[in-house]
């Protein structure tokens, strides 16, 4: 069986610096590492236990299956800081039917993005 050591999700933005600025500046994502120059050099951020790569460049539009579930100590937190930050949110912080508080907002070239509060009494937190 495979053994995974690390996982990476890939992005190739149509503008890669705009994408950086969103994903960089905007969300405030802490970068893990970059390489290579020039306006498609690639940078990695972290993502708790995973990470996000922003590099390259595409002329297609993003798959609209392909969406990013990122996990906060406090949605509505990051609610009014993205805000604040000026992200435009597609629906505010909601608690959904099966337990977790989902905000929902696209980077710049649409790609959906969950940010999910896990509350304490939600079966996540309780692994068996």
């Amino acid at each position: 069986m495979m053994h995974v050591l690390s996982s990476r999700t890939l992005i190739r933005p149509a503008d890669p610096e705009r994408s950086r600025a969103f994903y960089g500046e905007k969300l405030g994502l802490p970068v893990y590492r970059e390489f290579g120059t020039g306006p498609e050099r690639g940078t990695v951020y972290f993502l708790g236990g995973g990470f996000l790569e922003v590099s390259g460049r595409s002329a297609e539009p993003p798959s609209p299956t392909v969406k990013l579930w990122l996990q906060v100590a406090d949605v509505r937190a990051a609610y009014e800081e993205l805000v604040a930050a000026g992200v435009e949110v597609d629906r505010p912080p909601v608690k959904e039917p099966w337990g977790l508080v989902e905000m929902w907002l696209r980077d710049p070239d649409g790609t959906q993005i969950a940010v999910v509060e896990v509350p304490p009494d939600h079966p996540l937190r309780h692994r068996p």
